[in-house]
């Protein structure tokens, strides 16, 4: 069970949105390189990081930001964010970037994801981020008809790495991952599923490690390991122990 830590960008810096208004951000760190290197410091495997600008833009906009990223941790990185195309994803990919996140498009162009699962083996990611249920796109600004569950089933056998889920109604409020529809996803399809949003204390942690949860790959946090919520050495032996 892998816990990934979020950095989030806007403007080139560490944030957090609330319930992905990104007029409701708030800035944990200037500097996302020294943010990579403290998480890694800290004991986590993985780093999870969204070019919130890009995701609107539909291309890089924090490319620095992610470079600099690259360059202090030696972790491997799943990044989202205005990744639209296959040129795209061999960019990142080239430059070092572990799995790439595919969120609008994957709604908008599902064959391109396949394609993309083909020519990039296991780096793959697809991000299903819900409103009520309904798929978000366009960095949540819009909201489709697709559900949850229909859009997971869309990639069942087209080699997706991983699906990345978010409850936007709990992202950056601190109110606790929807463990009903996070496990009714994973139960839904063999696509390994990382839960996202809403992640607040100690208490999801626990919740993390008990028999149902044990289908997820993990999960994501944001806001609870900025404000100190979540004690990472504590959370991350308790997983650990939990293997």
């Amino acid at each position: 069970m892998i816990l990934f830590p979020a950095i989030d960008l806007k403007g080139g810096e560490c944030v957090r949105l609330k319930l992905g208004d990104m007029d409701q951000a708030t800035v944990y760190n200037s500097d996302p390189g020294d943010q990579a290197k403290a998480f890694q410091n800290q004991g986590f495997d993985w780093l999870h990081v969204v070019d919130l600008d890009g995701a609107f833009a539909g291309e890089a906009v924090n490319g620095d930001a992610v470079e600099s990223i690259l360059s202090a941790t030696t972790n491997p990185v799943q990044l989202g964010g205005g990744i639209r195309t296959l040129e795209h994803m061999e960019y990142w990919l080239g430059k070092g970037i572990s799995r790439v996140i595919l969120g609008t498009i994957a709604v908008r162009d599902p064959d391109l994801v396949r394609q993309a699962c083909g020519s990039f083996p296991d780096k793959i990611a697809v991000g299903i981020d819900a409103r009520h249920g309904k798929v978000a796109v366009e960095g949540w600004a819009e909201t489709s008809q697709l559900s949850v569950i229909e859009m997971a089933t869309r990639f069942e056998d087209a080699g997706v790495a991983a699906i990345i889920f978010t409850d936007i109604d709990r992202d950056g409020v601190l109110t606790g991952i929807n463990w009903p529809s996070t496990l009714e996803l994973a139960r839904s399809t063999t696509i390994p599923v990382i839960a996202s949003g809403g992640l607040a204390s100690m208490d999801d942690i626990a919740r993390m490690i008990r028999p149902d949860a044990q289908l997820l790959e993990g999960a994501i946090s944001g806001r609870a390991l900025y404000d100190g919520r979540i004690n990472p050495a504590e959370a991350l032996k308790l997983l650990r122990t939990a293997k």
